[in-house]
């Protein structure tokens, strides 16, 4: 059975116990809580007492129900070791303050479980942590699936990568594309906004949201600026609420907006952003694009490619607490990637297509930043694969 790296820090936190609560976050749809049922029937084995509960059931729930499931596992905790993992806790009006007062009241006891929580909802449980629970978590952060992890567990490799991405639920649908992009439509996105983003936050021009999720997939790792994107999707918003929505698309795993590098902050705040869709499944399923359109139009697989590599700087960046790549350009010339590194500045540029590919943008980047170091990706350059393995941080 494969298991994520995250199973063996949860195991070794839960193993020696800090008396912090261990939250699991991600986007919908990553494996969070098939790897709390690993961690837990690991610990099990080892003579545990485990106890899991989860409120996604159809009968409505309040904070009563977590002060039941605490109280269950403090009677079991006074004879063993007792973990308590709550799942889609973000489901429970006022959970994290329930939580905090009980985490604070166990650690006046002997023996004081060791509790786990993890939701659906990234956004509704970051609002929870940072409430209520400042001083009291530790993250452990799961994103996206990468090639490396999709083909130990499902045999992927980078062709079917690069259309199916990197969710693990959608991987038994591949046979039949029609239904796998059904469910990537139906469970995923539609779930995302609409349950995680429109009904739990305020949001006063939802279908601006929508067009700017669906622009950002049709049109990924383009670079436009805020008045651009308002006049492609025909509205009359302003630019600091797209800034925003974009902001709310990238809490709950969808789209982010890279900034651009220049060395000051301020041209990195006005200038704007690159929409980077966080899975390339949602672009194939945004624009119907199964294996055969994509092995045909090489320009498109290129935009894959361009957003397999984005989505492998980003997710590393979130779980090592490092910058979040940005892009660079100078009129007509351009940088698919920097990273702002603390001992050198990197440019890379991710390419697809025929060999003997030369990049005028990467040449204007190292006259700028003499520094710096440049790589390309495919093409000539270091083999795709192996990039979506490297480890650039």
């Amino acid at each position: 059975m494969f298991k994520k790296p995250e199973y063996s820090t949860l195991l070794s936190r839960l193993q020696e116990p800090s008396g912090l609560i261990q939250v699991i976050s991600g986007p919908r749809q990553v494996g969070k809580t098939t790897m709390v049922h690993q961690v837990l029937e690991s610990l099990a084995t080892e003579g545990r007492e485990v106890m899991y509960s989860s409120a996604d059931l159809p009968a409505p729930k309040g904070t009563t129900w977590i002060e039941e499931k605490w109280a269950a596992a403090r009677v079991v905790a006074k004879k063993n070791k007792t973990v308590l993992a709550l799942d889609e806790v973000q489901k429970i009006p006022q959970w994290s303050e329930t939580v905090k007062r009980l985490r604070d009241e166990e650690l006046r006891l002997p023996n004081p479980i060791s509790v786990v929580i993890l939701g659906s909802s990234a956004l509704l449980m970051h609002r929870g942590l940072t409430e209520s629970l400042a001083g009291r978590f530790e993250v452990i952060r799961m994103g996206h699936w990468s090639l490396e992890e999709m083909h130990k567990a499902f045999g992927l490799n980078l062709e079917q990568y690069l259309v199916y991405g990197g969710y693990p639920g959608g991987a038994a649908l591949m046979h039949d594309f029609d239904r796998w992009r059904s469910y990537i439509l139906d469970s995923l996105i539609e779930t995302c906004i609409a349950r995680d983003i429109l009904m739990m936050t305020r949001v006063d021009k939802p279908i601006l949201l929508r067009k700017l999720f669906m622009l950002a997939c049709e049109y990924p790792c383009r670079i436009l600026s805020y008045n651009k994107i308002l006049g492609q999707l025909q509205d009359t918003g302003n630019t600091t609420t797209l800034a925003h929505y974009l902001d709310l698309l990238e809490q709950a795993g969808l789209v982010a907006g890279l900034k651009k590098y220049s060395g000051s902050k301020v041209r990195k705040r006005s200038s704007g952003p690159k929409l980077l869709p966080l899975n390339t499944a949602l672009v194939s399923a945004v624009n119907n694009t199964d294996p055969e359109y994509v092995s045909n139009n090489p320009s498109y697989r290129g935009r894959l490619v361009e957003t397999a590599v984005g989505n492998h700087l980003y997710q590393s960046a979130l779980k090592k607490r490092k910058n979040v790549p940005m892009y660079w350009n100078a009129g007509d010339n351009e940088v698919d990637f920097v990273l702002n590194r603390r001992e050198k500045l990197l440019g890379l540029e991710a390419y697809s297509g025929i060999r003997g590919h030369t990049n005028i943008g990467m040449e204007q980047f190292k006259k700028k930043y003499p520094e710096a170091e440049v790589i390309l990706i495919g093409g000539d350059g270091l083999p795709i694969e192996t990039a979506l393995q490297e480890d650039f941080q």
